[in-house]
């Protein structure tokens, strides 16, 4: 057999972190002995897998054909070994999630996780919606979660579980005190919003475009914890997540409007490559997470 499981690593670490230097410090290996890697194995499948651009190495359609398969076969490899020695799921498993899914819904399932199995690591990278979306599609994460529907061709995107955002503000705004709010209350109003790309964003303009005003947004922030303070300390308003505002309403930092002529309700999405290995490791993720995928054998 000409293909090592080295070469495969260095492949696919190439591909995570976009170009040789920065995979062989990964590894590590020297960087000549990563170039090497390279080359041995674009010569033992006859055929190149990079398009190369000064130092930039973009994939062409052989290595991305070849990198779902690569993966899988690291994994497997991986597996056999952690539980010949251990008999345990061990490894590491990248996630990659949207803030309010990352901040404030996998911290504590994937805590519980950790607790059954100690030697499983979890990498966890917080972004927005398409940035999730990205990493899933380049295999740089294994798995993503989502606010709001997203469509991509090489990508499964399932219903995960229900949410619902609030419209808030400061406890003394003017209209925290007035019982029955109109559209046109809200469209007078300056606003405290995620930044465009955000499934919150994406959700409550879709409301307020259906209600028939469009939202003054004088801060666009990247964080939901950044709207929650901006909104707190002036008199714009703010729409987040429910699981982001628990403990901001119980110590009475902010007050949730009523606004029943906006629909705030949301799905939230699970992201899977559609030719993603899902290894004994990554369904232990997903099962904790009550994402139904049929894991491998053990």
């Amino acid at each position: 057999m000409r293909i090592r499981l080295r070469q495969l690593e260095v492949f696919a670490a190439v591909c995570r972190h976009g170009g040789i230097a920065a995979a062989a410090a990964h590894l590590p290996l020297s960087q000549s002995a990563a170039s090497q890697a390279l080359a041995e194995l674009e010569a033992a499948l006859d055929a190149p897998l990079f398009e190369r651009a000064g130092r930039r190495l973009v994939l062409n359609e052989r290595g991305r054909e070849l990198l779902p398969r690569a993966l899988a076969l690291l994994e497997q490899a991986q597996a056999l070994e952690s539980q010949a020695r251990t008999g345990a799921l061990a490894g590491t498993v990248r996630l990659a999630a949207s803030l309010t899914i990352g901040s404030y819904l996998l911290p504590p399932l994937l805590a519980r996780l950790q607790a059954r199995h100690p030697q499983l690591c979890v990498e966890l990278a917080v972004v927005n919606t398409q940035g999730v979306i990205d990493a899933a599609a380049r295999f740089a994460a294994d798995a993503g979660f989502i606010e709001g529907p997203a469509r991509h061709p090489e990508l499964d995107i399932r219903p995960w579980r229900d949410d619902a955002l609030a419209v808030i503000a400061a406890p003394g705004h003017p209209l925290a005190r007035k019982r029955r709010l109109r559209p046109a209350d809200l469209g007078a109003c300056a606003w405290a919003l995620r930044e465009p790309g955000s499934g919150t964003r994406e959700v409550f303009e879709r409301a307020a475009q259906r209600a028939g005003f469009v939202p003054q947004a004088v801060l666009e922030l990247g964080q939901s914890e950044a709207v929650r303070r901006a909104v707190a300390a002036s008199e714009l308003l703010g729409c987040l997540s429910y699981l982001a505002l628990a403990e901001a309403r119980t110590r009475g930092e902010i007050a949730i409007l009523r606004a029943p002529f906006l629909d705030l309700r949301r799905k939230l999405y699970v992201v899977l490559h559609r030719r993603k290995f899902v290894s004994a490791s990554l369904a232990a993720v997903l099962a904790v997470c009550k994402v139904p995928v049929t894991a491998p054998p053990r």
